[in-house]
Parts: structure tokens; sequence; C-alpha cells
């Protein structure tokens, strides 16, 4: 087998996500009694218990989907259920690419923790200061999306899989481009109910910002092969990674081509770490034959 780890991204959080794996996992517990010192506040309560109000707040759900992931995986590996040599691979979606950096030994735990911590926050400021929407386009090829994008001046911001499509921009444009799409015969193209317009220019000032935290950040060369959002392809260096760190908050995720790019080096298995089984759908939609678990909780560690 040749392991590839997948992590959710922003939109996968649920009410509840790890609180099994806390009390059950001392390698989990662990890591969310750190998270709390190194935030400053109780994200192992508000991912445990809510409200999902809270948890749903950019600045928020992004750490706590890091900590989840990694605290999957601390429980997997505490549980000898992964085996030597692996995982071989990582990568994530928008958000999950850090933690595939963190799994990958790029940053410690502490250090990707306050960087996600600031990209959500960086990234919640930006939303409150526009007024952005995104909306998601089903069964279209990529040409016909691209095309209403450059009408309708929005973006393409996710490539999910073959035929989810998420596009993002001022709110006004999103709302005309979903009013001239179903004109126009596109059956399924859906506003999301969403803070803000990600992945797209409107997050421009969270980009800049992000870009001088960073600079004071060190970074280390993956111990595994790691794919980012911003190409589809691997990336190797510590300054290549920042590079698309930086980028990845403006531009489209091109999560379909990454998990490509992941078979095509060699993974045959995939595991997604996060709540909801989001990816594993996601993967089934690209490709049936590849093999993908999905581990959300401490009873999928143990099964």
């Amino acid at each position: 087998m040749a392991l590839a780890l997948i992590f959710s991204g922003q939109g996968a959080q649920k009410v509840g996500m790890g609180k099994s794996l806390a009390e059950q996992s001392p390698a989990a517990r662990a890591l969310y009694a750190e998270a709390n010192s190194v935030l400053g506040w109780d994200l192992a309560k508000i991912c445990f218990e809510g409200p999902e109000t809270e948890l749903t707040q950019t600045k928020v759900c992004q750490p706590a989907l890091f900590v989840h992931g990694l605290a999957l995986r601390a429980a997997l590996r505490e549980s000898g259920k992964v085996p030597a040599g692996e995982p071989q691979y990582a990568l994530g979606l928008s958000l999950g690419e850090v933690t595939a950096y963190c799994a990958a030994g790029v940053v410690d735990f502490a250090t990707g923790l306050r960087v996600v911590a600031e990209r959500g926050r960086l990234m919640q400021l930006a939303c409150e200061q526009t007024t952005g929407g995104m909306a998601a386009i089903m069964g279209e090829e990529r040409a016909k999306v691209q095309e209403l994008c450059r009408e309708f001046d929005i973006e393409a911001a996710n490539f999910n899989a073959p035929g989810q499509i998420i596009v993002s921009g001022e709110k006004a444009k999103i709302d005309a481009a979903v009013a001239a799409g179903k004109e126009r015969g596109i059956k399924k193209i859906i506003p999301l109910n969403v803070a803000g317009a990600y992945h797209s220019r409107l997050m421009e000032p969270a980009r800049v910002a992000f870009a001088a935290f960073l600079d004071g950040v060190t970074f280390a060369a993956p111990k595994f092969t790691v794919f980012t959002n911003t190409t589809g392809q691997a990336v190797g260096t510590p300054e290549a990674i920042k590079a698309a760190l930086v980028k990845q908050v403006v531009s489209s995720v091109l999560w379909e081509d990454c998990m490509r790019s992941a078979a095509a080096a060699g993974a045959t298995e995939f595991w997604e770490l996060g709540p909801g089984g989001v990816l594993a759908g996601l993967a089934r939609r690209t490709e049936k034959s590849w093999v993908v678990k999905s581990f959300a909780e401490y009873a999928d560690v143990t099964a």
C-alpha cells in the first residue's frame, strides 16, 4: 500500500468533532490541551459542545479542523493502524493544505496551529470588509464555468471533482451569474451560505497580511510528498510551500487535480482525516476505482 492522507477544508466542521478522540486517545487529548494553550482560548470546548454559530466562524473552524485532522492522525499512530513507512503522500483542501504540511513535518504542531489561526483570522476580517458570495455549479465543464466567470467578473474558487465547481466574487455579481446560469440551462447552480468570497481577489487584504506573517515563520522540507492546491502538483522546498500558501488565499483550489496527481504519483489508498466524509464523496465522483477510507471519530480509528 502507498498511503495518502487527505485533510478536510472549511465547511466540514460539526459540533462534537473530536470529542471521542479526546476522551479515548491520550495522544489526541494532548493535542487538544496544547491547542488550548497555544491559542489562549478553549478550542476543545467549542469543538465538542458548540455552539454551532461559534464553530462555523472562519477564525474558529479553521484551527478546529486543523487540530481534528492531526488528532485523528495521532490516534491512528497510537493504535498502530498506520503501517511502517506510511504515509507517502499528503494533501488537503484549502486550509487542509496547512494540515498536510504539518503532518509532513514542514512545521511543528504549535507553529502550524498559529499559522492556521492567523489565516482564519485574516480571512474572516477580509469577509467582514467586503460583500462577497459563492455558488456551486454542478454538472458543467470547466470551460463553460470559466466563460461565465469572465462574463460576470467572478472567479472559479474550487475545482472539487468533475462537474463540481465553486465560483466566488462580489455578492451582486454572483447573484447575476446564478440568474444568468439558470436562464442558459445550467441545471444546478446554487448560491452558498458563506461569510464571504473565499479564494477570490476579495481575499487580497488577507493574502498581503498573511504573506507578512509567514515571513517570520521557519518552514522545513517535507518528509514525504505533499501537493499544493494552487497547481495541483507536488511542492518540495520550504520557499515554494510558503509561496503556495500565500497564493492559495486568492487562487483557485485545484482539488481534483491534487487527487489525480497523488494517484498518478503512486498513491493506492486515501485516508480522509476529518468530519463528514466530504472528501471521500468528491473522490468517488472523480474516480470510482480509488480506495478511500474516512476517519472522523475514535470508533473509526479502532474499527
